[in-house]
């Protein structure tokens, strides 16, 4: 193997070895608001308990039109696999997002003060054909991070072994809830609840 297929060149040329570089994001969570933060979390806490690499953003579809499709122009060149987007009210984010890449889009409506994220959700699902958008429940940001991280394990066998055991321990802690009810009966769980 040649020296130089070890070694990149950095801004300094400095030599850096290859496993000190920095890898880029896998998946980047970006949402029209900051306010949108709080249903996006658990998506990035997933990820990174898994071991992905996330980049988090605010793009507002209505507000910084021109920075998101910079954003999602250059998502697959800078390595990018997959986009979370969230968005409540009119909720163009994910569409908008979706539209100016091939890369897979996993839309999550925020609940709304007005109608509770159900025109979030409307507004989502509701891509017209050629240009899809997976769309989990309203405040599903927990579920865009594991479904994230399950179309990155199908070319990654360590993640898609890590997905394994979390849901080993789904299926453990049911079973664990199951004989501690069956134990206790009804009205004494419910106490311990």
């Amino acid at each position: 193997m040649a020296l130089s297929s070890l070694f990149i060149v950095t801004s300094a040329s400095l030599p850096v070895p290859l496993a000190a570089a920095e890898s880029p994001p896998q998946v980047a969570v970006v949402m029209g608001s900051d306010s949108d933060l709080p249903t996006l979390q658990p998506a990035v806490t997933v990820l990174e308990e898994f071991g992905v690499k996330v980049e988090v953003r605010v793009l507002s579809a209505h507000r910084t039109p021109l920075e998101m499709v910079a954003f999602a122009k250059e998502a697959h060149q800078r390595g990018l696999k997959v986009i979370v987007a969230g968005a409540g009210g009119a909720a163009h984010l994910p569409g908008m997002v979706a539209s100016l890449t091939t890369l897979p889009v996993i839309g999550v409506p925020v609940q709304s003060r007005a109608l509770s994220g159900v025109d979030s959700l409307h507004s989502i699902v509701q891509m017209p054909g050629g240009i899809p958008v997976a769309t989990v429940a309203i405040g599903g940001g927990l579920n865009a991070g594991l479904l994230a991280a399950q179309i990155l394990a199908i070319c990654d066998p360590k993640l898609a072994a890590r997905l394994r055991a979390y849901r080993q321990d789904l299926h453990d802690a049911v079973v664990a809830k199951d004989a501690r009810l069956l134990e206790l009966g009804s009205e004494a769980y419910l106490g311990q609840m």
